[in-house]
């Protein structure tokens, strides 16, 4: 397992990244010619198959150990008025999860998926980075090492989600550093904001982005001055997966900004990720289409923590059930394609 101390190590991980095992691939791919089926008709799914196949180094595929990981953190963002909810309510979600009553865990229940929930130092909220960065390199690095512990020898996926109040203002703010544009193309409501408390929120992004300026060279550079802990974190599990061989499932906006920070640096970060789902959040489908990625879903959702990520799982597990399941056309007795 990797290891992260500061944000050099980071770096230093993101020049070393392993690639896709392309032998899993062409297994993947022999094996899906002889099934009793025209090629191509399973479409996506026969996708999701050989992305499962390059990343976990193996054939047959297998998701018989399943992860989804909400980490949690606390923004002083939130004292410019940006939520509808106040900070308290991460907390409050937090002890929701553990006691079985969120959506994500009827989600996972259904999956059969293990969920781990990780609060990271709620009563230490990020510093407010409309005047200030929000981390340190240190701090960034230490909430980035939170995210190697939900990645575990024998995993088979992992799917990522987030909860903390203000943390889809540090997301816009993230993808406006990165990616620029104007700020009202990446602040949407979050958590309901509308009229002149969305306004408000749109302001602090752009005025956040001019004050730290040249503080913001890079994607590590934005996920330390307008970054949060949980989005650290996730950023540092992206890391991890991909040097343990697991394959990833971005849940939405929030999860998808941490994984932009990856991508600014080296944009192969994110070759073992799938996108769960496009978020109603308006500047997720224009972040997506900055990464390059096509989500599986579009269900018009924006609650996070992990929800859309685990409903996209079971589109893989359904995809894997099938190329393993299937029967050939010699085993079904089926004549194949004429010529083949």
């Amino acid at each position: 397992m990797i290891s992260i101390q500061s944000m050099g190590d980071v770096r230093a991980l993101l020049r070393e990244l392993p690639g896709p095992d392309n032998s899993a691939v062409a297994q993947a791919a022999r094996r899906d010619a002889t099934l009793t089926k025209p090629a191509g008709s399973l479409g996506r799914l026969e996708e999701l198959v050989e992305l499962v196949c390059a990343w976990q180094g193996h054939h047959p595929p297998s998701l018989d150990r399943c992860r989804v990981a909400i980490f949690a953190g606390n923004h002083g963002i939130t004292a410019e008025g940006v939520s509808a909810f106040p900070a308290d309510v991460t907390a409050q979600m937090v002890g929701n999860f553990t006691k079985g009553g969120a959506a994500i865990n009827q989600l996972c229940a259904r999956a059969g998926v293990d969920l781990k929930i990780f609060p990271i130092e709620l009563d230490s909220p990020t510093r407010n980075f409309a005047r200030e960065p929000a981390m340190t390199g240190d701090e960034c690095a230490r909430a980035m090492a939170v995210g190697l512990s939900a990645v575990e020898d024998g995993l088979d996926i992992l799917c990522l989600g987030e909860m903390g109040i203000g943390n889809t203002t540090s997301a816009a703010a993230l993808c406006h550093a990165i990616f620029a544009g104007d700020a009202e193309h990446w602040v949407g409501p979050g958590t309901g904001v509308a009229g002149d408390a969305l306004a408000n929120k749109i302001r602090v992004v752009r005025d956040a982005i001019a004050f730290h300026g040249s503080g913001l060279n890079d994607g590590l550079e934005a996920l330390c001055c307008v970054g949060g802990r949980e989005i650290a974190a996730i950023a540092g599990a992206i890391l991890a997966a991909r040097f343990a061989r697991i394959p990833v499932i971005l849940d939405g906006y929030v999860c998808c900004a941490a994984a932009a920070s990856l991508y600014a640096m080296e944009n192969s970060a994110l070759d073992h990720c799938v996108v769960g789902h496009v978020s109603a959040e308006p500047g997720h489908r224009r972040l997506l289409d900055m990464l390059g990625k096509r989500p599986l879903l579009d269900l018009d959702m924006r609650l996070g923590e992990g929800s859309g990520a685990a409903l996209a799982l079971m589109i893989m597990q359904a995809a894997i059930s099938c190329h393993t399941g299937m029967a050939t056309f010699h085993e079904a007795g089926v004549s194949g394609k004429e010529g083949n």
